[in-house]
């Protein structure tokens, strides 16, 4: 019964959040006046269609993605409403409206998971663990503003910085007594988990301070950026190689995690949700072919010439990048099944 929740879970989070995604693209497409030929929600051949006006609405088999089919948008087309006639800025709202919509999902999410707390998690550290090694150059009520040279918002960078750190050495920016310190090399020591993931040791807790309206506000939009900022950074490792491609997860890693959330409880489904949906939003906003980022390029280009780019090279540009994208799910998908068994 546990499995069947896990895969029902994971199927219900993906279709949100692409039909979220979509719906952006489609609403903005309507407002615009474009002719919105399809509205589709997962891929593959269709389990259900229905024509209404001049769109056609589709439930499909795999749900693994969706799209918003608009005249004229691969294609030149005579029609007025079609995507390449209309004004330019509207193109553009169109292409980040999907991402646009998954980052307000994930600010709403955390919103919510804000005001279910009690309190709210600062930077400044207010106790050690009993056999913590890096109290010989941190103390208590250092307030922490810089990790590995990346500025700190919230607790959650702090993680994110020294979790991506692969020898348990970190250097730190702190505020002490009212002066700004840096300490570096702080050694943190890297523990073994038991199937072998070396993972820093984090010692230190942070002190929470009381919940205020405002301060709840602020605190969901630093939450959001810092997971804006892990995406891009995740990003750029991968890119420089700090990251390796066994270290991703495709479809099937991330339906495993969900599963395993759904029963964990609702907080830390909610926290999943919104971090998956924060990451597909900047993830599509990339400057890579085929995405909704690729597209964006085009269009500016076309803003700071004057003229469109020539659709043969632009499609042909595109073709290749999902080629390429397609390539990468694939070994992605291997490597989440191959760590299944």
């Amino acid at each position: 019964m546990e499995i069947v929740i896990q895969v029902v879970a994971a199927i219900l989070v993906f279709g949100l959040l692409i039909f979220v995604h979509e719906l952006g693209h489609f609403t903005v497409g309507k407002l615009s006046g474009m002719r919105v030929n399809q509205f589709a929600i997962g891929m593959g051949p269709a389990i259900w269609s229905k024509q209404r006006g001049e769109t056609k609405y589709a439930i499909r088999l795999f749900p693994i993605g969706g799209f918003v089919a608009v005249e004229g948008e691969d294609a030149e087309s005579s029609d007025p409403r079609a995507f390449c006639n209309v004004r330019l800025w509207k193109r553009i709202a169109f292409v980040c409206a999907g991402a646009l919509m998954n980052l307000i999902l994930g600010l709403v999410i955390l919103s919510i998971l804000v005001a279910l707390r009690t309190s709210l998690p600062t930077t400044i550290i207010s106790e050690f663990h009993e056999n913590a090694s890096s109290n010989r150059q941190l103390q208590v009520n250092d307030r922490i503003i810089g990790v590995n040279g990346s500025r700190v918002f919230t607790s959650n960078d702090i993680t994110f910085s020294m979790i991506s750190d692969k020898d348990g050495i970190v250097d730190f920016t702190v505020i002490r007594d009212g002066r700004r310190l840096e300490i570096p090399a702080v050694d943190f020591g890297m523990e073994t988990l038991d199937d072998g993931t070396r993972l820093i040791n984090l010692d230190f807790y942070v002190y929470t301070t009381s919940k205020t309206f405002w301060g709840s506000v602020r605190y969901s939009f630093l939450w959001m950026f810092s997971i804006v900022r892990q995406v891009w950074m995740s990003f750029l490792n991968l890119i420089t190689g700090n990251f390796t491609m066994s270290e991703l997860s495709g479809p099937v890693g991330v339906s495993t995690v969900i599963g395993q959330a759904s029963t964990a409880g609702i907080k830390t489904l909610l926290l999943l949700v919104s971090f998956i949906t924060i990451n597909i939003g900047v993830f599509n906003l990339l400057p890579v072919p085929a995405l909704d980022g690729g597209r964006l390029v085009f269009l500016l280009i076309e803003l700071v010439i004057r003229r469109p780019v020539n659709p043969k090279y632009e499609g042909l540009i595109h073709a290749t990048g999902f080629v390429l994208l397609m390539g990468i799910m694939l070994v992605v998908t291997f490597n989440d099944v191959v760590r299944l068994f």
